[in-house]
């Protein structure tokens, strides 16, 4: 188990395996590694640090970008490549950065005509070169690290160890000295924010997953976005523990193409649309059983989805987390899901979640509350804001604690919908329904009433042709109560989800206000 904080990055390099990033030469790697830093120290009358957008849709380039990036100690923000004109003038607005990594991403701002956006700060557009691409049986052929490596020998993986006499769950402070990694996120409101990390609240999600699962090497499969962190932890994970990193689009796992590894050495994270799809491939499924554990996260699972899983004795480990916090900060261990648990588990080590009443008050268990959060993993705060001393985070979830002390989410309070004065999580309505086997995907929301307050309302895509409104009303009769029911049904070719399978409610209620 590693323990010590203050490893050396050289020190760490020498633990990498030759083939720690899977299909990849090593070498190669290292050099325009060594180049990007090259560009962006070459100004040495700089006086601070260049704030940098990586915004690099190619795997092996986003990971050179990020950590020549990192050896240079400069402020990175990740970007998605694929946001529309009105997300990147957010991004620029709100960044304003120094340095651009992506060349697709410049070209789709060309089109956009963002470039102009640019130009006020005097921004370089480097990064633009390509690597190879990878040979899906290639080995490394040398130390992935070992050349780059040498310029960043006073690099630390953290901070000094922790004080044994402090709050082990206390927040960060708010003034910390290291570079920080913002990372995007958008939650369902679609506005983006960027959430300040720094290299120590990585490493404290990355060790606390070593504890929870009892292992010193992390190999990860990994088939999401980088510049998500559901991605970016996974790189994380395997770099700074000496495992190996395995990357591929998930359109070629879904097609049935599979990466030459050991599955049983793994841990994979998927989102439950990416689930639902794979376990459609009996092959594939069987392919999902042989992992070390399969995370699921990013969104609500539906019943039916889980026991799918099961049945396929998928080692599935359900977890709660978010960007904030660094990935997971509660899993279910993968027997305890195969003995029949839905819950999201038992809290890692490196957290400490409560739940709350609505003046505050630590509730007991099976009490449904607010969720509130402590974790060495949380981020600092909000680009460019920081959150001020508090006591605890707390967060738009609402759950409880079963007697097992497993965690069990509810739903979101946001997403509440009050009707003639009685409380209806969407997540409950929305399991019921894909319960019926009529729909394809589905997601409620309220709309607003004069007469109810909020009415509830389904935005659906049915699973086929046939599929009537009649057909939905009468399979959830006896499953919901009367005041639960969707009154108002809108069909749909498909819902606006994210990467993540995380729905867009503003656009929800654009959709559904239209057809009233």
């Amino acid at each position: 188990m590693a323990t010590n904080l203050t490893v050396n990055i050289l020190d760490l390099a020498d633990r990498l395996p030759d083939n720690w990033l899977i299909g990849c030469d090593s070498r190669e790697f290292a050099r325009i590694v060594d180049r990007l830093f090259q560009e962006i120290t070459q100004n040495p009358a700089q006086k601070t640090p260049p704030k940098i957008c990586i915004a690099e849709p190619e795997p092996v380039q986003f990971l050179a970008s990020f950590i020549a990036a990192r050896a240079a100690k400069c402020p990175i923000f990740l970007c998605n490549p694929n946001w529309v004109k009105s997300e990147w003038e957010q991004v620029f607005d709100l960044v304003q950065p120094d340095i651009f990594f992506g060349q697709k991403a410049l070209e789709n701002l060309n089109k956009m005509e963002l470039i102009s956006h640019l130009a006020p700060f005097s921004i370089s557009l480097i990064g633009a070169g390509k690597m190879p691409t990878p040979q899906s049986n290639s080995l490394l052929a040398s130390q992935a690290s070992c050349l780059f490596l040498r310029m960043v020998q006073d690099f630390r993986l953290s901070a000094s160890p922790t004080d044994p006499n402090k709050n082990p769950h206390q927040l960060p402070i708010t003034n910390y000295p290291l570079p920080s990694i913002m990372i995007p996120t958008g939650g369902s409101s679609g506005k983006i924010r960027f959430a300040i990390h720094t290299w120590e609240t990585l490493t404290a999600s990355v060790q606390g997953f070593q504890h929870y699962f009892q292992v010193d090497k992390i190999n990860s499969f990994c088939v999401l976005p980088l510049y998500h962190v559901s991605g970016l932890m996974q790189f994380m994970r395997s770099f700074t523990t000496g495992g190996q990193l395995a990357i591929q689009p998930f359109k070629e796992l879904e097609n049935g193409k599979k990466s030459d590894i050991e599955p049983e050495e793994f841990f994979i994270s998927l989102v439950p649309t990416q689930l639902q799809r794979l376990l459609q491939n009996p092959d594939t499924a069987n392919w999902l059983g042989r992992f070390r554990a399969v995370l699921l996260g990013g969104a609500p699972a539906w019943p039916e989805l889980l026991e799918t899983a099961r049945n396929y004795q998928i080692k599935l480990a359900p977890s709660y987390g978010m960007t904030e916090t660094a990935s997971q900060i509660a899993t279910l261990k993968p027997e305890d899901f195969l003995a029949g648990n839905n819950s999201s588990g038992q809290t890692l080590p490196h957290a400490q979640i409560t739940i709350r009443s609505a003046n505050g008050d630590i509730l007991c268990d099976n009490q449904i509350g607010n969720i509130a959060v402590n974790a060495k993993s949380l981020a600092l705060g909000y680009y460019p804001e920081q959150f001020g001393d508090r006591e605890y985070f707390q967060l738009d979830d609402v759950g409880f604690f079963d007697k097992n002390n497993c965690l069990n989410i509810v739903g979101r309070s946001s997403d509440k919908i009050i009707t003639g004065g009685e409380n209806v999580f969407p997540a409950e309505v929305e399991a019921v329904v894909r319960s019926t086997n009529l729909v394809a995907d589905i997601a409620v929301i309220g709309l607003p009433d004069k007469n109810w307050g909020q009415v509830v309302t389904a935005i659906y895509v049915p699973a086929n042709s046939e599929v009537t409104v009649k057909n939905l009303q009468a399979a959830i009769e006896d499953k919901l109560s009367k005041f639960k029911r969707p009154k108002y049904w809108v069909i749909v070719e498909q819902l606006p989800r994210n990467s993540q399978g995380k729905v867009n409610r503003e656009q929800l209620q654009e959709i559904a206000i239209e057809y009233q």
